[in-house]
């Protein structure tokens, strides 16, 4: 069954169109404020009515408020959440909707445990770890740290780019891959040729 993709950090109608018609099964809208990537709810939602069916929109908070949460979901139904901070799993299931929990590769973490604090997540996220900074690193983490026994769907984020992305596909075999800067021309703007190399090169994977 080939990898999922997740673009990530969807700041405009046009990047989102054009990773759909790429092949892309979800897309990413960032709503943290201190992120280069951050779209308002309203410009989110905007472009989610203009979705075409079949693909997921994956909203993106750290630590957020539950009055930005609702602001988000209440502009549509076929949001799933993603939770980046320390939100614990009562406060990601309180919203009913399918969510998925970023886990930070630290040196320290023990992941199975962790991946069972969120029994009631869709997918387990597991991304490169950097202090201070809670996604969008740029950087790959030690594939062979992620533990074979892990329950949930698992989707590979850190550092990917359409270079790598075959390879992350076929050594850690995960249900979906998900990618951010690795895909743009700048912060915030997609490259349309990357983000048709990167889909090609995970759905080949």
């Amino acid at each position: 069954m080939s990898c999922r993709v997740k673009i990530c950090g969807i700041t405009n109608l046009a990047d989102a169109l054009h990773a759909s018609d790429c092949g892309a099964d979800a897309l990413g809208f960032v709503f943290y404020d201190k992120s280069p990537r951050y779209i308002s709810p309203e410009e989110a939602n905007q472009i989610v009515a203009q979705l075409p069916p079949f693909i997921t929109p994956v909203a993106l908070f750290v630590d957020a408020e539950d009055a930005l949460i609702e602001s988000v979901v209440s502009g549509s139904s076929r949001w799933t959440l993603q939770f980046h901070g320390n939100e614990s799993p009562e406060q990601c299931q309180q919203w009913q909707r399918p969510y998925f929990k970023a886990i930070r590769m630290k040196p320290e973490m023990d992941i199975l445990s962790e991946a069972c604090r969120y029994a009631s997540a869709t997918a387990v996220l597991l991304d490169a770890y950097k202090a201070g900074v809670p996604g969008g690193t740029g950087e790959v983490f030690d594939w062979h740290l992620i533990p074979d026994e892990l329950s949930k769907p698992l989707i590979l984020a850190g550092g990917l780019t359409p270079e790598n992305v075959e390879d992350a596909v076929n050594t850690v075999q995960p249900y979906a891959v998900d990618v951010s800067g690795g895909v743009e021309q700048q912060k915030g703007v997609k490259d349309p040729i990357k983000v048709m190399q990167f889909i090609n090169g995970a759905k080949r994977g």
